[in-house]
């Protein structure tokens, strides 16, 4: 008898044309559970995993980390658009006849040191890391066997950056890896062919994208795959769904990977594992369907930028906000940094991943593994959010302001008298409270001086048997 894969490969077939076609049917025990098509692939449950994490760490590092200006897209505005803040920039700083390309030797990567970043990702309570490995501009942070001359084994680090990534997440780490993969690229001859023909040719996805992206989850195996840029193209374009179902049913992450949103022009907030919708998508309520707020700690931009201000990154009462409102709407947060050109993580960086791990230490048990309540915000008091463990029976009110009474008043729970307890997480002792008519609860809050505060940039309550 032939084995399912012998039954399912047409050996005399080229490989790349394979790669855009669904597999043949094969004995009906080998059946794969999901079909090339949107209707099935939609219908993938999401790896609990993914649910349970709540917040992961976006890495954007490139060639894009050199110039350091302005932002990621950087090759883009210079070259394409030609704003005048990056042709100035270009024209005060480096010679006529410098090209982008002429960054790369420069992205040296000299003080990467992948155990110190394990140390910050693990720090930072974070539970996925998420690493650009090729952004729009092409350049992959793997030697890519489809991308000769323009990737990190071959020019400036002349190192795997994925795989030493992927190694010191697995084993110093109890993150989950991920990897973010751009379908097109922006200057890429064949894609703009493929373009200029309005998408009826396939030259780029069949000799570029499709084999490079086979190669890198079979050789990294990464748990998130975070595509983007589309270019304006469809996802049969792409062959997308050809590609998820080999994905789900056939790579050696069909059982843990997740995926998002971005497979081809109208694919966003539509179809795929969870929705992203847009970049900082952070809708402020409830969704029926798993969501992810991607957004960076600079408020301008995903690369790192020299040019940056103080005030141009988000404080950490600012970023716990970020990540309690998108928990108690049923998302997770994916919070971007973006390295330097030598590969340091900057302070200010660094600063805000650890603290908010030193807050999710005190607070974790109110976001991990947690799902949302009946109401995601009181409807009383301004900065309060719920979430909730169910089979617990409890739910917990994570309030952002300490009021200066001492008395802290919740509109939406109801207590049950002789049942229902509060403890404030990191304090540990019960609190005394009152009923409100006709809903709502006042809890004592215990005076607390400052360095008896359990933390300090927001604080949850546990809330046990209400209703």
């Amino acid at each position: 008898m032939l084995s399912c894969e012998l039954a399912r490969t047409p050996l005399a077939l080229p490989l790349l044309l394979l790669l855009l076609l669904p597999p043949p049917p094969g004995p009906a025990s080998c059946a794969a559970p999901y079909d090339p098509t949107w209707e099935s692939l939609d219908a993938r449950p999401l790896p609990a995993w993914f649910d349970q994490a709540k917040f992961g760490i976006f890495i954007h590092w490139g060639v894009f980390s050199v110039p350091s200006f302005g932002s990621e897209w950087f090759w883009w505005y210079w070259q394409k658009e030609k704003r005048p803040k990056f042709v100035k920039f270009m024209k005060d700083n480096y010679p006529p006849d410098f090209k982008y390309e002429d960054f790369a030797p420069l992205f040296t990567a000299k003080f990467f040191n992948v155990n110190q970043w394990a140390d910050i990702l693990q720090a930072s309570g974070a539970k996925y890391v998420v690493l650009t490995s090729k952004h729009h501009e092409g350049f992959t942070l793997w030697g890519s066997e489809y991308s000769w001359n323009w990737n990190a084994m071959d020019e400036g680090p002349k190192r795997d950056i994925v795989k030493e990534l992927e190694v010191a997440i697995r084993n110093k780490t109890d993150l989950h890896f991920g990897l973010y993969y751009s379908l097109f690229e922006w200057f890429h001859p064949l894609f703009l062919e493929d373009e200029s023909s309005s998408f009826r040719k396939q030259k780029f996805p069949i000799s570029k994208m499709l084999p490079e992206l086979y190669e890198l989850v079979k050789k990294y195996q990464p748990e998130v795959l975070w595509s983007d840029g589309d270019g304006g193209a469809p996802d049969n374009y792409w062959n997308s769904t050809n590609f998820l179902a080999w994905l789900y049913n056939e790579s050696p992450v069909r059982d843990t990977v997740v995926t998002n949103d971005r497979w081809g022009a109208g694919c966003i907030c539509k179809h795929g594992g969870y929705y992203t919708c847009s970049d900082r998508y952070n809708p402020g309520h409830l969704l029926p369907h798993k969501w992810e707020n991607c957004m960076t700690i600079d408020k301008f931009s995903w690369g790192y930028r020299r040019n940056a201000d103080i005030g141009d990154y988000f404080t950490i009462e600012e970023l716990v906000k970020q990540l309690v409102q998108t928990v108690a709407c049923g998302g997770n947060l994916l919070m971007n940094i973006g390295p330097t050109l030598d590969g340091t993580i900057s302070a200010i960086f660094e600063e805000r991943l650890r603290q908010m791990g030193t807050w999710l230490k005190v607070n974790g048990e109110a976001i991990y593994e947690t799902h949302p309540w009946r109401s995601q915000n009181d409807s009383v008091t301004p900065d309060v959010w719920y979430t909730s463990k169910p089979k617990e029976k409890l739910v917990y009110a994570i309030f952002l302001k300490w009021p200066a009474s001492g008395h802290l008043f919740l509109g939406q729970p109801r207590g049950i008298l002789g049942e229902t307890e509060v403890k404030l997480l990191g304090h540990g002792k019960q609190l005394n409270w009152i009923s409100s008519k006709p809903d709502g609860i006042m809890v004592e809050l215990p005076q607390l001086s400052f360095p008896q505060m359990p933390c300090n940039w927001g604080w949850a309550l546990a809330l046990t048997n209400v209703i």
